[in-house]
């Protein structure tokens, strides 16, 4: 069997995974990405936020992606019953960027994975790990690649960022269930044709289509704009027949998008996704750090996986950088406590979107300017920023700030009573 050495493998050539190995391969370690998969393949997280354009930058990747031309994205803006709620990224509390990216999934994380190669990073792709052994801090794991042929790569350290895949959880029997419900998507990608009716392509929109259920429209700069309803499963049965009649079904179930998108061609078949919220027992261990998706994934309503994929991975690769320079890391202090910093404030906002509460603060009457710029932080993705009341509070001051407003309202329908 083959045998091979590095200092760092790096599972995955997602963002998590090539932002990892990126900030590795600068300090001058010698490092290697495996993916299961072949390179572009669809995946979902295609509004990125502001705070991951930290990470893309401390990567080196800022400049190939910009010459994709991809959409730029300033804003979010929310609708109910068509009232509409807007935030923009430049009015945000924390310090940072101020603008990212709509993209279609597939062809930016290939860019980030040609751009780690550039930098003299091999990618082993089609190629599945089926075995690790851990002897200390060092390890052997055992790859197989399409045509059968298996390999050991031994290495000082593993950094897992293999998202869905779950590499070193599934293998150790560390996954749980997350305290999240579970939630299916159906989704597609539509030439967008009369996208000139609403004229945003700058940023993403989310509209309550009813309670619990809400869509995603992604406008890209090629004319395609992504479209998925997301709810509870048993919403779904709702609209038989084949995934396109489904999914258009659903379009003219929805008033605000009726119009808009009535036969749109759609660029593949509408796709279902089903349960993904999961976690894990630990984000670590004694020779590997779990990374991006494979440590958490929550819920697309506020576009956090792929912020939350990359920071994981700039956080944990400068750690294992200290690990490796022979340096003391407390993984639970600079590592696991601060991941779910971020982790607990975006599940906050995933549960408060669903039970209403924050219904009632985007769609309330005479907005309080200063609060929303601290909550458009959080949608930014600075949810690590605990200056920001509604970060550091992000579990109560969300529900004080709702009973507030539903409090006034009510004082002002009693005033206006004869």
């Amino acid at each position: 069997m083959k045998r091979s050495k590095v200092d760092v493998l790096v599972i995955g050539a997602g963002p998590a995974g090539t932002v990892a190995a990126s900030i590795v391969n600068k300090a001058g370690y010698k490092v290697r990405i495996v993916e299961k998969l072949k390179f572009p393949r669809f995946v979902i997280g295609e509004s990125l936020l502001p705070r991951c354009m930290e990470a893309l930058e401390e990567a080196g990747f800022l400049d190939a992606v910009k010459a994709a031309n991809f959409q730029e994205k300033f804003g979010a803006k929310f609708v109910k019953d068509g009232v509409i709620c807007d935030y923009m990224f430049a009015e945000r509390f924390t310090e940072g960027w101020t603008w990212t990216w709509q993209v279609q999934r597939a062809q930016f994380d290939k860019i980030l994975a040609d751009t780690v190669e550039t930098m003299g990073v091999p990618i082993s792709y089609e190629t599945a790990v089926t075995g690790i052994v851990f002897n200390g801090s060092d390890s052997v794991t055992t790859v197989e690649d399409k045509n059968g042929e298996k390999e050991e790569i031994e290495a000082r350290f593993i950094i897992d960022g293999s998202g869905y895949g779950r590499v070193i959880p599934s293998l150790f029997n560390m996954d749980k269930p997350s305290n999240l419900p579970p939630r299916k998507a159906v989704l597609a990608h539509t030439k967008d044709v009369n996208r000139s009716m609403s004229d945003e392509p700058n940023r993403i929109t989310i509209i309550v289509h009813e309670y619990g259920v809400w869509i995603w429209v992604i406008p890209f700069s090629n004319g395609i704009t992504s479209v998925g309803y997301v709810g509870d499963p048993e919403f779904f049965e709702k609209f038989p027949g084949t995934p396109e009649e489904q999914f258009r079904s659903l379009i003219a179930s929805q008033p605000y998008l009726a119009e808009r998108f009535k036969d749109t061609e759609l660029v593949f078949e509408p796709r279902a996704l089903q349960s993904w919220s999961k976690t894990t027992d630990k984000f670590y261990g004694d020779g590997f750090v779990l990374t991006g998706n494979v440590t958490e994934f929550l819920d697309p309503v506020f576009s956090s996986g792929v912020t939350l994929a990359t920071v994981s991975s700039q956080i944990a690769a400068k750690l294992v950088l200290k690990k490796l320079n022979g340096e003391e890391v407390n993984w639970d202090e600079e590592y696991t406590k601060v991941m779910m910093q971020g982790v607990n404030t975006f599940r906050s906002y995933v549960m408060h979107w669903y039970d209403g509460t924050l219904d009632t603060i985007f769609f309330a009457d005479d907005q309080d300017p200063e609060i929303k710029r601290r909550i458009c932080s959080v949608l930014a993705g600075y949810v690590w920023d605990l200056e920001n009341v509604y970060v550091k509070n992000h579990d109560t001051a969300l529900t004080k700030l709702a009973s507030t407003i539903q409090t006034r309202d009510k004082f002002r329908a009693l005033n206006k009573q004869p």
